[in-house]
């Protein structure tokens, strides 16, 4: 067994789950970092009309690159389930043509999404002060959904062959190097919000390659004959259809976020940015939860290809405990430094009002927004592609209709933008549990 990958279908099983999620829980942070980085550099130094214009695009550019994350975790699915059956030559095919499929379609997103643009804008109701911002960051932003999809299968791979560690040293590279981009570009360069496009899309760019290419040079399953990297068509419908029910769950919920999006630009510039800080925190905050699912999901891989179902459920409970502790010291966090986290951001005091509260609401609800990632990651990694089509129309469904039933009750007012993802997130928990329970992923049958 090489240093780059790791069995997980034997020994302590929250032992396995928690020593993946550290690192790749590290990764994360600062990938988020890049989210927060690009907010705070624009907020602070190119105001509250500049913050709302990134954060207008960023449930629609989100929409792209999910398509692109869903190829990229059904791939890994069927490369855990084969590794932990030990099938090493179905590994490297899946690898190969996994990349194939990526690539061609990374290609076909950014091409796609960049001509878009301007429409998605519009159907979104972007105010017009801060439109022609929003498009030019947007259409960047779009342009590097190749490298996106390029980082998120290298990643994806590397996890569901038990390696966290290695994405890790490319992100804290590429994080720095991020800093260093936004600051010379935003401020140096003076080029605006664009600024801070190019330099996450650098950034990102960077770090999927280098990720590859040491990838390719040290992980022995990355070593290809030329028969493991001939296309076959059989691997790559397998991966097409293991990731594409995993990526039309991100993208209606995508579609979910667009509309919640234009709920909150119906209320304003000062709406609209006390949204985009919140969105920003709380996507710190769900890496830990999004984390621990994304271990889970590769050991539940692992251990339904190696026909160890006991051994799934334990560790799913026990990530479930981990992720409501955390949930519940969060809540205490808010209740006291809201205002103060949202001044992070922006400096006008009307925002940071506005989102400090939103933020003492949200964390009311975050032990659900934890059940429906540790749930999610078991049932993805089990191969439970059905519960993915079911967990993303309940978003769609619950985004849409509570916000659109919220907005009309005047005691509510700004606070349906955020009530609607509360009340989502729990009923959405609720149906993931309900999968879970059904027992309907323990009879799946695994790719062969």
């Amino acid at each position: 067994m090489s240093s780059y990958t790791k069995s997980m279908t034997s020994g302590s099983e929250w032992g396995h789950i928690i020593r993946f999620t550290l690192p790749l829980l590290a990764g994360n942070l600062f990938q988020q970092l890049y989210n927060i980085v690009d907010s705070v550099i624009v907020g602070k130094f190119l105001g509250a009309d500049a913050l709302a214009s990134v954060g207008a695009t960023g449930s629609m550019t989100y929409f792209f690159y999910t398509l692109c994350i869903g190829l990229a975790t059904g791939a890994g699915i069927l490369i855990a389930q084969s590794f932990g059956a030990g099938r090493e030559r179905d590994v490297k095919a899946y690898i190969a043509n996994s990349a194939y499929v990526l690539g061609f379609f990374g290609v076909a997103v950014s091409i796609v999404s960049t001509a878009c643009a301007p429409f998605l804008l519009r159907l979104t109701d972007t105010p017009a002060e801060v439109f022609d911002t929003a498009l030019g960051y947007m259409r960047i932003s779009c342009a590097g959904t190749a490298a996106v999809a390029a980082y998120n299968w290298i990643n994806s791979v590397m996890r569901s062959l038990g390696d966290s560690k290695t994405p890790l040293v490319f992100l804290i590279v590429a994080s720095i190097l991020n800093v260093g981009l936004d600051l010379l570009f935003v401020v140096g360069f003076d080029m605006g919000v664009n600024g801070a496009a190019w330099a996450t899309i650098t950034a990102q760019g960077i770090s999927a390659l280098g990720s590859i290419i040491f990838a390719f040079m040290k992980n022995p399953m990355f070593m290809l004959t030329s028969e493991d990297a001939a296309f076959n068509k059989r691997y790559a419908e397998r991966c097409v259809k293991m990731g594409v029910p995993i990526a039309l769950q991100n993208a209606v919920i995508s579609v979910s976020m667009i509309f919640l999006q234009r709920t909150a630009n119906g209320f304003g510039k000062t709406v609209m940015a006390a949204y985009t800080a919140t969105m920003r925190v709380e996507q710190l905050i769900q890496q830990p939860f999004s984390s621990l699912s994304a271990a889970l999901s590769t050991f539940a891989g692992q251990n339904t290809g190696a026909g160890e179902t006991r051994r799934v459920i334990k560790g799913y409970r026990q990530s479930v405990l981990a992720s409501c502790i955390f949930a519940l010291v969060m809540l205490a966090v808010f209740m006291v430094f809201s205002e103060n986290i949202v001044g992070f951001f922006v400096d006008e005091a009307q925002v940071i009002e506005t989102g400090g509260r939103a933020l003492k609401l949200s964390s009311c609800f975050y032990i659900f927004l934890g059940l429906i990632h540790t749930t999610r990651g078991l049932l993805n990694g089990a191969g439970d592609v059905g519960y993915a089509m079911v967990n993303g129309f309940c978003e769609v469904i619950g985004r849409i209709g509570f916000a659109s039933i919220l907005v009309r009750i005047p005691a509510v007012g700004v606070w349906a933008v955020w009530g609607t993802t509360c009340l989502t997130w729990f009923v959405t928990a609720v149906m993931s549990l309900i999968r879970y329970r059904s027992g309907k992923w323990q009879k799946i049958t695994v790719q062969k």
